[in-house]
């Protein structure tokens, strides 16, 4: 199930956290998404987007954040672990989050281009897998979805002028 409540506090803070990762990945030239991994009020894995700087298709930042929760953890499950996404996952990210057991997904803007969670899948919480997530979704979802425009914007015009 979906929620919308109002952002609370918490929500708020760690989102902020994962919109300056998606900065980072902005300035690096890849697209700006930040992740952050928490557990028990601790930060435990950070990913911002990956793929141009690292030339790997899956250097999303929701497997970047996964992979460093899981070496911090030493295994492969991030049980009662809360992710923060500034874009709602695809449906790679949205198996892995299932896949790692977390146990709650928390994204700013949707994507209703690849979203998994709920534009053009429900994978997080589909009754036939064996794990599923709450989901809150719309967390600072204003400049979550500003950031992606803006970046795409800016490409659009360079590829534009480069012709």
């Amino acid at each position: 199930m979906i929620a919308r409540p109002e952002v609370d506090g918490v929500d708020a803070r760690f989102m902020q956290e994962a919109l300056r990762l998606a900065e980072d990945a902005e300035r690096d030239g890849d697209v700006p998404v930040g992740a952050i991994v928490v557990q028990d009020g601790r930060i435990v894995g950070v990913g911002r987007n990956r793929r141009e700087r690292d030339a790997d298709p899956v250097a999303h930042a929701e497997i970047v954040a996964l992979r460093a929760a899981c070496r911090a953890a030493g295994r492969w499950r991030v049980d009662g672990a809360t992710l923060y996404v500034t874009l709602e996952p695809c449906p790679m990210c949205a198996g892995a989050l299932v896949n790692a057991r977390v146990a709650r997904l928390v994204y700013g803007a949707e994507d209703p281009k690849a979203g998994a969670v709920r534009s053009l899948f429900a994978i997080c919480d589909d009754a036939r897998l064996n794990h599923r997530l709450a989901i809150t979704a719309g967390v600072l979802a204003g400049p979550c979805a500003s950031i992606l425009q803006g970046f795409f914007r800016r490409a659009r015009a360079a590829a534009k002028e480069a012709r």
